[in-house]
Order: structure tokens, then sequence, then C-alpha cells
């Protein structure tokens, strides 16, 4: 295994510990990012003439905590040492991540994204404020729906640019297409993931699973782990890691989504109890509530048109019924058997170092 520095934008960094790393890592990520973004914009999106589209982009890779492009990152360095074009691969994650965020709003007919308005919003206020002929709204997510297609091409155009050697690359495009493939399927699950149908814990889990959990840990791992040259088994080792940190990861999201505030979330607080999402904690609830509990959270979890008060009341019964700490242990266990598989196998130990304070990082409560 190649000795890996941790050291993206400087190396000495790591002696200061991984989270100054991590910092320093998303700011590279960041500007790489811009940097490829700026070119599309002069090449391709400013011949649409959407002149706000170019806003709607750039507030879309600005920002963000780039967890996608530390786990691609990490999965390079486990064989390799550090590289610029391997960080621009890894950047390339982000777009891709655009192109889910874009698509989730519209599906969800979310007004907020990371506390400003959703794209499809400011597209729809900027067809409303020229007097553009047609509906405003459909205009919004037609625009915010093709922007994100942009996000999907150039994301894969961004990596194969990246100056990743052809042989690396292609070792990596089956996992690509394989992630790619579950985010798409997730989302189509997605669709019809509605508390009113009462699902099954299995089929909760397999949504999360597929719409957020890989695409966000596992398969940026194992890209990284394939451009490198990783051995098999070190490949599964990172697989069984990021299946288990992924999982946690949108646990913890699914309990920020009905507890966390509007400055972590970028959201209105319950969220996804005002949009009837089955996420775990709504479908743990109804599962461990008792019987009369049980019929409280049927009636909410049937009614169509919410209140505010409807959805304090939701949330206290979701705690009443013990779903909040089941979910809990189930994050816990899940980081646990994430530490425990890392520290069974062959990994460089800052590696091993980095992947533990990420598993932390993606569970914690404030995430």
């Amino acid at each position: 295994m190649a000795k890996s520095k941790l050291g993206a934008p400087d190396s000495g960094l790591m002696t200061a510990g991984f989270p100054v790393w991590r910092d320093a890592m998303r700011r590279e990520v960041l500007r790489s990012l811009a940097d490829f973004v700026a070119t599309q914009i002069s090449d391709d999106l400013n011949a649409a003439g959407v002149d706000i589209a170019t806003d709607v982009l750039r507030d879309f890779v600005d920002g963000g905590k780039c967890v996608r492009s530390t786990f691609a990152y990490l999965g390079w360095l486990c064989n390799a040492d550090d590289d610029p074009g391997a960080l621009r691969a890894a950047a390339s994650f982000e777009l891709l991540h655009a192109f889910a965020l874009l698509q989730d709003d519209v599906m969800d007919g979310s007004a907020l994204r990371r506390g400003r308005p959703a794209a499809h919003v400011r597209f729809t206020q900027w067809h409303r404020e020229r007097a553009l002929s047609g509906s405003p709204e459909r205009f919004g997510e037609a625009a915010a729906v093709l922007l994100g297609d942009l996000c999907l091409v150039w994301a894969q155009q961004m990596m194969r640019e990246s100056g990743i050697g052809d042989h690396a690359l292609t070792r990596a495009w089956p996992r690509y297409d394989a992630m790619r493939t579950e985010l798409a399927v997730g989302q189509f699950a997605d669709l019809v993931n509605d508390a009113a149908e009462f699902p099954e814990w299995q089929q909760v889990l397999d949504v999360l699973r597929r719409k957020s959990g890989r695409y966000t840990v596992r398969r940026p791992l194992e890209i990284g782990a394939e451009m490198a040259g990783c051995a098999p088994g070190v490949l599964v080792l990172l697989g069984d890691y990021g299946e288990a940190v992924g999982e946690a990861f949108q646990l913890r999201d699914d309990v920020l989504g009905i507890f966390g505030s509007p400055e972590i979330t970028g959201k209105p607080a319950g969220s996804d109890l005002f949009e009837h999402k089955a996420t775990s904690v709504v479908v743990a609830a109804y599962r461990l509530a008792n019987g009369s509990l049980r019929r409280e959270l049927t009636q909410l979890m049937s009614t169509s048109d919410l209140s505010d008060a409807d959805v304090r009341r939701w949330r206290k019964l979701i705690v009443a019924s013990g779903a909040v700490e089941w979910i809990e242990q189930l994050i816990r266990s899940r980081l646990t058997r994430a530490l425990d598989t890392i520290d069974s196998g062959p990994l460089d130990p800052l590696i091993r170092t980095a992947l533990a304070d990420m598993a932390t990082a993606c569970t914690e409560r404030a995430a």
C-alpha cells in the first residue's frame, strides 16, 4: 500500500488533526468545482438565455460539506499518494449531489434549500418577473430539472477530464454506473414514499440505502479505491464500512428532518412530517407504538393537510413511542460496526483515523 499523506492542500496539516485537513480538503474541492463550473457556464449554460441559472448553479456548488468528495478522495488515498487529478475527480461528486438535490426539491415541492429559496422557486420568480407566457410554476420545475440534468452530465465530464488515467477510470466506471442507477431507482421509490401507505420497515431501509446511503458513502469510497487500484479485500472492507456509515448517515438525516432546526437542516422544522414522508423515524414510531398511540399516529399519517399543531403533536407521539431512542441505537450500532470493520483491515493508520473521523462526523447529532 502506498503511503498516504492526507494532505490534498498541504500535507503538513495532518499534524493539526484530521478535522483541519477535512476543512482544507473542502476548500480545495470547492475551488476546483468553481473553476470547472465557471468554464461550463461560459461555454454552455449562458447560451440558454436564462441568466439566473448561473446564480442558481453557483449557489448549489458553493457551501456544501463535500462529504461525498472527501470519501472518494479517501478511497483514492487507500492505495495512492496525493494527486491533483484525483482531487478533481473527487470534486465531481458535488455536481452529482447538486443533481440529486435539484431533483429532490422538485419532487418534494420543497420551498427551501440550505436556508435559501429552492431552485425551482427562484426560476418560478424569474419567469413571473418577466411576465413570460405559460405557468411560472411549471417553468420553474422544468428549469430546475434541466439544470439538474446538466449537473449529472457535467459530473461525469469533470471526472473524465480530471487527469486520472484511462485505466483507472475504466476500473471505476462500473461502480459509477451502479451508483447512478441506485440513486435513480431510489428516487423512483421515494415518489411513493408516503406515510399514509404504512410501508414495511425493510422497504424503508431499502429506499434509505439506495436514495442516499450508498451514493453518499459507499460508492464514492469504492470508486476512489478502484481508481487507485486497491486490492479486492480492501474494496470489500470499504464497501462494508460504507454501507454501515451510509445507513447511519441517512438515519441521522431522518431524525433531523423531524426534530432538526432550520439552522441545521436549511428547511422548515418538521419538513418530513409536512411532506408525509415515510422516513425511518415515522415508520419506527408506528411499528413500536401501542394500540392507542398507534391509532393517533394513524390519524396523523392519513391526514392530507397538516397544521403546525398537528406536526407538533406528531413529534410528541413519535417521542412517546420510543422511536427516537430506537433509531439512535441503530445509528450507534452501525457506527460501531463501521469502526470495527476498518480496525480489522489492512489500512494505513492515517486512513483508518480519517475514516473513523468521517464516520463520527456523519452520525453526530448536529451533522
